[in-house]
């Protein structure tokens, strides 16, 4: 606990050095970005400034994404915009390459400095946590090219540390599952499509809805394999019957369980990295 409140404290004197100006924040709702936009907006209370929460409306996200976002930046009292994108047809990765992530986020971190130089902000943030440091996530380079600052990884501050801060503050997010990109459910060198995504999105939220906490559809091809919490495996199994024929209607021809369970990044095994 001790190093929890020291780390939290390392997170506000961070933020503090940018609270005499306004600054803008790359919001997702997730919890991530949420601790930072409400600790952002403390600061700022105090100091008169202004916090911008900008969400980006993408084709690669779940649609539910936005009204979530709406309802949290109205809450914690930020100033909430929303830039539409569509970066599989403008950032080059309708064939899903390896280096997707960088491609979308110098895209879309572009969209975000374009429309902060016209609010006179110097200084965009995001969510990047130190977890992130440690696994495959060539978008981090964009970031860093384009100077977005990012005082979660900056100060060391974990996933698990940010749920628990995040608790400490009544995020009502503290628990959320992540939700990261749907392009993260296809192999890499695939080509990527609306349709397909949209059939991802709908699985997901169908099996999410029988009561299931992470819940990851990978697709090859053909195959739906389905990563959920090893404590959950057989509660998958005992839904099987449901799960498969929604997925069946849905257009995947087999239906698969993954023995591993749920993982972050398991399409990146692939990689020699």
């Amino acid at each position: 606990m001790k190093l929890l409140e020291e780390k939290k404290k390392k997170l506000l004197t961070c933020l503090d050095k940018y609270s005499d100006e306004d600054i803008m924040i790359a919001f997702s709702g997730g919890v991530d970005s949420t601790l930072l936009l409400k600790a952002a907006c403390e600061l700022a209370d105090k100091n008169k400034r202004k916090v911008y929460a900008v969400t980006i409306h993408t084709t690669l996200h779940p649609m539910n994404e936005i009204e979530i976002t709406k309802q949290l930046a109205k809450e914690i009292g930020a100033i909430h915009s929303i830039i539409e994108v569509d970066e599989l047809q403008n950032a080059g990765i309708m064939n899903n390459p390896v280096n997707r992530c960088y491609l979308c986020k110098k895209y879309l971190f572009t969209k975000l400095l374009e429309m902060a130089k016209e609010l006179g902000i110097q200084t965009i943030m995001d969510g990047t946590n130190e977890d992130d440091l440690h696994v495959y996530r060539p978008g981090i380079l964009a970031l860093k090219e384009l100077n977005i600052k990012s005082p979660l990884a900056e100060t060391g501050i974990t996933k698990k540390e940010i749920r628990e801060i995040a608790k400490e503050y009544g995020l009502s997010v503290a628990k959320r599952p992540s939700a990261p990109c749907l392009a993260t459910r296809f192999p890499y060198d695939c080509e990527l499509s609306y349709e397909k995504m949209r059939k991802v999105e709908a699985a997901e939220e169908y099996i999410k809805g029988l009561g299931f906490y992470n819940v990851r559809l990978r697709v090859h091809d053909e195959l739906a394999k389905i990563e959920v919490d090893a404590i959950d495996m057989n509660h998958l199994l005992e839904m099987k019957t449901e799960i498969v024929d929604y997925l069946k209607q849905l257009g995947y021809t087999y239906v698969a369980m993954d023995l591993e369970g749920f993982r972050s990044g398991s399409m990146d095994a692939v990689l020699d990295l």
